[in-house]
């Protein structure tokens, strides 16, 4: 079969089922099945970041974010990538109001020379200051969220949560050395694993 035969089978297939799931809900943000977002906090920090959503029940949807940095700013390194899956529940229907979030994380970092001069939770911060960190991370965590419908189609969502990532990291004196100073390290951190204020688009 020629390709343009295998594309008009598919839209046979597909279309009569996308022009039904509008009239799979009730009236109201209910009706919306999915989203596509971006989180403009970490859009403000130059880490660019794509969200889609979709529902699964009145009160059940299934979220996944994709988050990148690939590049050094002023000698900061915040190189990282990072896949970041949650199951909602949402109080009163989908796609607005309050919701709990179940989530997990996973990627990978390359982090130099940030200016956090803190020591959090058994997490020493202040080691970003003149070393390279460079390795993996995987972890789950909780969060509470609010949505606020704005338009039709458009929603702004906040949300906060917090968990648990654990690391395994090769280390380096400085943001260029290539000297190891440790190797294949662990780390557990326990803290926040998610703040978001998205902007939502809904379909």
């Amino acid at each position: 079969m020629h390709v343009h035969g295998i594309l008009r089978t598919l839209a046979r297939l597909v279309l009569p089922a996308l022009l039904l799931i509008p009239m799979a809900s009730p009236t109201g943000a209910s009706a919306q099945n999915a989203a596509f977002k971006t989180n403009l906090l970490t859009d403000a920090l130059l880490s660019p970041n794509i969200g889609a959503e979709i529902g699964l029940a009145p009160k059940w949807t299934l979220e996944a974010t994709y988050q990148i940095n690939a590049w050094s700013v002023s000698g900061h390194n915040w190189k990282h990538w990072f896949l970041q899956p949650e199951a909602r529940y949402w109080l009163c229907q989908r796609f607005a109001g309050h919701f709990f979030g179940l989530h997990a994380i996973g990627g990978q970092f390359n982090l130099a020379h940030l200016g956090i001069g803190i020591d959090f939770l058994g997490s020493n911060f202040k080691n970003l200051l003149n070393r390279r960190y460079q390795g993996w991370g995987a972890g789950a965590g909780i969060a509470y969220g609010y949505a606020w419908p704005v338009a039709k189609h458009w929603n702004v969502e906040a949300e906060i949560g917090v968990g648990w990532i654990y690391t395994r990291f090769d280390s380096y004196p400085c943001a260029d050395c290539g000297r190891r100073i440790d190797s294949n390290r662990s780390h557990n951190y326990f803290g926040p694993t998610k703040a978001a204020v998205n902007l939502v688009y809904l379909f």
